[in-house]
């Protein structure tokens, strides 16, 4: 009776003894100790434990001591071609000379084998006569200019004159007192056109004195209205109560 009890009565986490529900767990992914054999698994690695500064200590490898030419290879010594550069020698009386391409001057040459070569020309000095000299520079002489009617063996285009402003017989004598364009008044184009509505701006009326209390934008809270417009559920959070929580004390009582 005491077992069909205790099934009856519902589980509280409080009066729950060992691991709890949590206690059947799915295999681990980290490591290789039960690890989940449907996950795939990263290689794993074990740390060696630090050796002894003895064993640091002792030197059992020859080092860099052997002095290897940097010109041999796995494959062998180097084959690359290597130059030195030496003094230059001194000019003996005997020894001969090998000329340099700027000894030679192959455009002072004379053509042959029917080469052509471009005239050359010299400029000398002034003649004693050039000063004295009767005929004219040619900045001596002019052309006669090419606008109006002066010159008759070339084309030139129409001319035309402007006289002064006649007095009597001329458009600035009215004598029938004709009135001009600008003694006429311009018509409102409103009224022989479709005229658009106008408005007039009166002045500011005076504010009415009056003390009753009005409620402004303010006052009103639009969002709490729900009555006529759908809105989401709305759920309260209440407070967890269990036998097993200490109660607050608020007044002791000595």
């Amino acid at each position: 009776m005491a077992e069909v009890e205790r099934r009856r009565r519902p589980i509280i986490a409080g009066r729950e003894r060992g691991p709890g529900p949590g206690r059947y767990a799915l295999p681990p992914t980290i490591g290789y100790i039960n690890h989940d054999y449907t996950k795939p698994s990263s290689p794993a690695y074990s740390f060696h434990s630090r050796m002894s500064s003895n064993m640091v200590s002792v030197d059992s490898s020859p080092g860099p001591r052997y002095r290897v030419d940097a010109k041999v290879t796995r494959f062998g010594r180097d084959g690359t071609p290597s130059y030195s550069m030496l003094g230059r020698r001194k000019r003996t009386a005997g020894s001969f000379q090998t000329p340099g391409p700027g000894a030679y001057s192959p455009e002072k040459a004379p053509p042959l084998n029917l080469h052509h070569r471009p005239p050359s020309y010299t400029m000398s000095s002034r003649t004693r006569y050039r000063s004295v000299d009767p005929v004219p520079a040619p900045n001596r002489y002019t052309l006669p200019t090419l606008f109006g009617t002066p010159v008759t063996c070339k084309p030139s285009s129409p001319c035309f004159t402007m006289s002064a402003r006649m007095k009597a017989g001329g458009p600035s004598e009215d004598l029938s007192m004709t009135p001009g364009p600008g003694r006429y008044n311009s018509t409102d184009p409103s009224v022989y056109l479709n005229r658009q509505p106008s408005f007039s701006m009166q002045s500011r009326h005076n504010i009415l004195i009056d003390s009753t209390g009005k409620p402004g934008p303010g006052t009103y809270s639009s969002e709490k209205v729900t009555a006529h417009l759908p809105r989401a559920p709305s759920v309260s959070l209440g407070v967890r109560h269990s036998e097993f929580v200490t109660p607050l004390i608020v007044d002791v009582l000595d």
